[in-house]
């Protein structure tokens, strides 16, 4: 979490940093390098500040080194997901501080050779929700681990899902970033997190999957119309 977010966070209560200051259990001149970038906040204090200030899940602080990715395991990944409100997974209770920055949980699940379908339709949904996330951070890590596929064809997905809401706005923010990742395309062919597909899934997938599908090599059937908890 950066200074900025703390500031913007503050204004958007209306409280100035003398009221904020005992809130988050600082001082106000400490506050206040906070905010100039001066400091840095702790993991602990960034997460009091997103709860205190009621901050997207975006600006929850995470692990920005991408040299060993941990692949996101199901079950933490389902608690997770719901955790960040997927409705899919709404049944599911959170557990106590589970709640991680989307980017961060979006990366280990990119990074899963096998995920549960059900898994796999809420990815668009986290792209389309948390358009504030670091998108910096996560296509330059996506890219250092060639998963740009993957991501360039969720957010293509998420760019539908906006479009069927009518948020125009958000549609030409996700197109920007599909146009970001397209210069990096991979040439190889993959699958969404589904490498355990047989010979014969493959073929079909290469003969039924969509255009988007096709133009991002991956061996896929989801698509925006079987998307049925992401409305």
């Amino acid at each position: 979490m950066n200074g900025e977010q703390l500031l913007q966070g503050r204004k958007r209560k209306g409280w100035s940093q003398e009221k904020a200051a005992p809130r988050l259990g600082v001082s106000q001149p400490y506050l206040s390098l906070l905010e100039r970038g001066v400091r840095r906040a702790t993991p602990a204090l960034a997460r009091k500040a997103a709860t205190v200030y009621g901050l997207t899940p975006a600006a929850l602080p995470f692990d920005k080194r991408w040299d060993s990715v941990r692949p996101a395991d199901e079950n933490e990944l389902a608690s997770e997901l719901a955790s960040l409100g997927y409705p899919g997974l709404s049944y599911l209770k959170p557990r106590r501080g589970q709640k991680k920055n989307p980017a961060e949980v979006l990366l280990r699940a990119l990074s899963a050779g096998d995920l549960d379908s059900r898994l796999v339709e809420a990815l668009p949904w986290v792209v389309w929700k948390f358009p504030d996330m670091d998108w910096e951070w996560l296509t330059r890590a996506a890219k250092v681990h060639d998963l740009q596929n993957k991501l360039g064809y969720l957010t293509a997905v998420a760019r539908g899902l906006a479009e069927r809401a009518g948020e125009a706005d958000k549609a030409a923010l996700l197109r920007r970033r599909e146009a970001e990742l397209e210069r990096s395309r991979l040439a190889r062919e993959g699958t969404l997190c589904h490498d355990s597909l047989t010979a014969a899934e493959r073929r079909w997938l290469r003969r039924h999957r969509t255009a988007e599908a096709r133009r991002w090599r991956l061996l896929t059937d989801l698509a925006v119309e079987h998307l049925t908890h992401a409305a």
